[in-house]
Order: structure tokens, then C-alpha cells, then sequence
């Protein structure tokens, strides 16, 4: 696990499903445009937090990229699930800004709940495509000019990696960036 504190705030990477982050006030779901199960991130939370997720979702749909919405977490260890739609690389522009609002929109909603911790999967880079060291860049990045503009929430942020390399990939960006 790498972990930094900065500004009165730790923000850490770890390997993990997550789905099962019991520590955690809040996960991100990296989320479809209706808020439906799916695969990857979205089918492994609405699987875990049960089918209220998917009927409270129902009233939140669709979502545009960038955006981000909140429901609770149900049948989860969670109190939230924030649900964002990551853009898809190659054709939702500009990608790189639609990538930074799903972390600035998760965490303005954390400041707004008054969420202490929050965990965000890699959004975007599974079944949409995003290159994970880029992906991570503007991940870390948008989370640090956050917590510049932000000194209150969350004063916990986690980045939870499925894969070793993702996370080998996260560390060192979070080293560069921090």
C-alpha cells in the first residue's frame, strides 16, 4: 500500500475488490450512463449491495459523463455508493476533462455529505479503454487541486486497484504527483 498524508488528509492506493472496503464511508462506482448492473466495477457493487441499489439508481438515470450522483450503499459495508460515468478513450471529448470532473463531481458530493472516506476504483480504464498511467495522472492530479481548494472533505481518499499492476502503475504516479 502506498500512503501520503497532505494538507491534514491522507490519500493511499491498495489492491482490492472494490466491493469490499469496509473501512470506507463511501465507494465510487464506476458507473454505465443508466445506472444498470453491469460488469467490472458496477456489476461486482450492485451485486454486493442488492437490488434496492438498482431500483434507487432507476430514479437517478441516465447520467452524462463527468457527472456524479449519490445513493446509499444497502446491502454494503458502505454508508454511500457515489455513481460517476467515466468518459469512453477515443470518443467522449474531451476525455481528459471528463476523466477529472468524475473525481472532482465524486468528491464535491463527499464535501456536500459530509463524507469522511471515499474510495474510487480506476474509473475508465477497464471496458472504456483509458490508458491506466494516464488515466491515473489526472486521477491523482484532479485529487490534489481538490484538496487545495477543498481543506475540509473527505480527509480519507483511497484508490482501490483490482489488478497489481494498476497499482504498481498508481504508486508511482502518486509518488510523482505528492
Amino acid at each position: 500500500m502506498a500512503s501520503i498524508e497532505y494538507k491534514s488528509k491522507k490519500i493511499e492506493t491498495r489492491r482490492g475488490d472494490i466491493s469490499h472496503q469496509p473501512d470506507l464511508e463511501a465507494i465510487v462506482n464506476a458507473a454505465n450512463a443508466m445506472l444498470l448492473p453491469g460488469s467490472g466495477v458496477a456489476g461486482a457493487i450492485h451485486s454486493a449491495a442488492g437490488n434496492q441499489l438498482a431500483e434507487e439508481c432507476r430514479h437517478l438515470a441516465p447520467i452524462s459523463p463527468g457527472q456524479a450522483v449519490i445513493t446509499s450503499g444497502y446491502n454494503l459495508p458502505n454508508r454511500y455508493v457515489i455513481h460517476t460515468l467515466g468518459p469512453v478513450f477515443g470518443r467522449d471529448k474531451p476525455e481528459a476533462e471528463i476523466l477529472a470532473n468524475c473525481y472532482k463531481n465524486s468528491l464535491t458530493l463527499c464535501t456536500q455529505k459530509k463524507i469522511r472516506s471515499i474510495g474510487f476504483p480506476a474509473i475508465s480504464t477497464g471496458v472504456f479503454g483509458y490508458p491506466v498511467e494516464e488515466a491515473a495522472q489526472i486521477a491523482i492530479r484532479t485529487i490534489k487541486e481538490t484538496i487545495d481548494s477543498n481543506p475540509i472533505y473527505p480527509e480519507h481518499i483511497v484508490i482501490v486497484l483490482f489488478t497489481a499492476k494498476d497499482k504498481e502503475i498508481h504508486d508511482l504516479v502518486l509518488k510523482k504527483i505528492f
